[in-house]
């Protein structure tokens, strides 16, 4: 009986021994755990790379963080001057002993914490990275941020966009326009009114020349061509896409011309609600086109680009009128619908829709 009490209580003693082991390897978990995290990257205010490395700015210039921009410009000064490569000698009195070398990377030094204290943006940042030292990858973002943010006036962007818009603009239209124009002059219609204009002024002189100031006959041809094309210039007006080109058009003359055509806009609109929504006046001519093309949604260079006799048309019908453009607008529709309807080509594609179309499953024996 004893004997099986002593094992039993030798039992349990082993037990206890047993339930010490769990102990310890907690302990050594927490042990690895310190040791790895004393193994990352420390957060300190004072980052290597960054702005004075791990040196303080106001330390290097000797003022506070309350200086003001005055103090700090007068600090630098006085630094430069002593530790200026091209000004500093050892062995002066002041140098104590500091070789070239030391002096060019303190005069850095300075520079680099000047450039950081006189900008008040990077000062804002500089004193958070001192403030919140724990905040380790946002610094180096925000360094690098500014460092690579390119240092150009962002109203100096806007302005060379502009222009070279506008530029390229008035290309493409003055192309537009010459590419109208050397069209007009092979049409047979301008062509033949072209040359007999030239013909009344004087312009087309084929009389022959003798001695040293004849000319070839690819010479005369040209001259012809150069003569009508500027008649051509000159009477035909082309509206539209291919008109003239105009600065006054481009969006560089747009900006300036705003103010200009906001007030005239608002002077316009104010008459307008006086003398027709007030004093109940009648439209003129001018003021029943507006409405029609208000209503048709076509820009002003569209509609002044339409023939006289449709725009005759649209005022004889009294499109001005909601009602009557209504009316108008469903007669439009219906016989275009019938026009489509007629039409081979769009009997051709409805007949290709149906059959062979896309989106049809065909299976064909090979």
């Amino acid at each position: 009986m004893a004997a099986a009490a002593g094992a039993n209580r030798g039992g349990g003693g082993g037990g206890g021994g047993g339930g010490g082991a769990p102990g310890g390897a907690s302990r050594w978990r927490l042990a690895v755990l310190l040791l790895a995290a004393a193994s990352l990257p420390g957060a300190a205010a004072l980052l290597e790379g960054l702005y004075c490395g791990t040196e303080v700015c106001y330390d290097v210039l000797g003022v506070t963080r309350e200086a003001s921009k005055a103090e700090i410009a007068r600090a630098y000064r006085q630094l430069a001057r002593r530790y200026h490569p091209d000004r500093f000698r050892p062995g002066e009195p002041g140098s104590e002993g500091d070789s070239q070398e030391f002096a060019h990377k303190k005069f850095l030094l300075i520079a680099t914490a000047y450039e950081t204290l006189k900008d008040e943006d990077t000062r804002r940042d500089y004193d958070y990275m001192l403030d919140h030292p724990e905040e380790y990858y946002q610094h180096y973002y925000a360094y690098y941020r500014r460092q690579l943010t390119p240092k150009v006036d962002v109203r100096v962007v806007i302005l060379v966009t502009i222009c070279a818009i506008s530029i390229f603009q008035y290309y493409s239209w003055h192309s537009s326009y010459n590419e109208a124009i050397n069209y007009l002059v092979t049409v047979p219609k301008y062509r033949i009114q072209a040359t007999q204009i030239a013909k009344e002024q004087g312009l087309l002189n084929r009389t022959k020349e003798k001695g040293k100031n004849r000319r070839s006959k690819e010479e005369i041809r040209e001259q012809e061509e150069e003569v009508i094309r500027d008649i051509i210039k000159t009477k035909i007006d082309i509206k539209g896409g291919y008109q003239k080109p105009n600065l006054s058009d481009i969006l560089l003359c747009q900006i300036i011309l705003f103010p200009y055509y906001l007030t005239h806009y608002v002077a316009w609109y104010v008459s307008w609600v006086y003398r027709f929504t007030l004093c109940r006046e009648e439209y003129g001519e001018e003021e029943k086109l507006y409405i029609i093309r208000r209503y048709m949604k076509m820009s002003q260079s569209q509609f002044d680009s339409l023939e006289d006799n449709l725009r005759q048309t649209f005022l004889d019908k009294q499109l001005w009128i909601r009602e009557n453009y209504e009316v108008y607008k469903k007669e439009q529709e219906e016989e275009m619908k019938v026009k489509m309807a007629m039409d081979p080509r769009m009997k051709r594609y409805r007949r290709w829709m149906k059959n062979e179309g896309p989106g049809r499953l065909t299976f064909i024996d090979e």
